[in-house]
């Protein structure tokens, strides 16, 4: 489980990515033909997966990621999270729409530290309407176990379209 494609980080245009099914976009986005999001500079993900509803990538934390109390930043488990829930929500929009975290919820059920090894991340979509969607995801070790989970709510809205000429 490595990935040694050099990464691009950046922000697709608003354009580009209105103008793609979601799914569209994630497996674009992934097959590195448009850049990964500048966050994903602080988890180094890897391994991506997307279907239609499911989104998993894999990262490892390290030393780098640790809190003041020597373990693993919860920040990172929430990046890890809120990433995998609005792919997972991204996978199913249409042409033309985008999304927002409203909120999430995380509970933390074991610690990470730079010795944990290769964590999975996995999101899924649980309700997907026209405003407003539903996702969960969980993070499991190498050996299967849940390291953290969470659910969130999502806006979604339409995203505008350029400006018509003459206004």
């Amino acid at each position: 489980m490595t990935d040694t494609t050099p990464r691009e980080y950046g922000v697709t245009p608003t354009e580009v990515m209105a103008s793609m099914a979601g799914i569209d976009f994630l497996r674009a986005m992934f097959a590195g033909r448009l850049p990964a999001p500048p966050i994903m500079q602080n988890i180094e993900p890897f391994d991506y997966s997307a279907e239609p509803g499911v989104v998993s990538f894999y990262s490892t934390p390290g030393f780098r990621h640790y809190n003041p109390i020597g373990s693993v930043h919860g920040g990172y488990a929430a990046t890890l999270l809120d990433s995998a829930m609005g792919l997972a929500v991204h996978s199913m929009l249409p042409v033309g729409s985008g999304y927002t975290t409203l909120e999430f919820k995380i509970s933390f059920i074991r610690g990470m530290t730079k010795d944990t090894g290769v964590v999975k991340s996995e999101g899924r979509t649980l309700s997907v309407g026209r405003r407003a969607a539903t996702a969960e995801a969980r993070i499991t070790d190498a050996k299967g176990r849940l390291l953290a989970h969470a659910t969130t709510t999502c806006l979604v809205f339409e995203i505008p379209g350029p400006p018509a000429k003459g206004m």
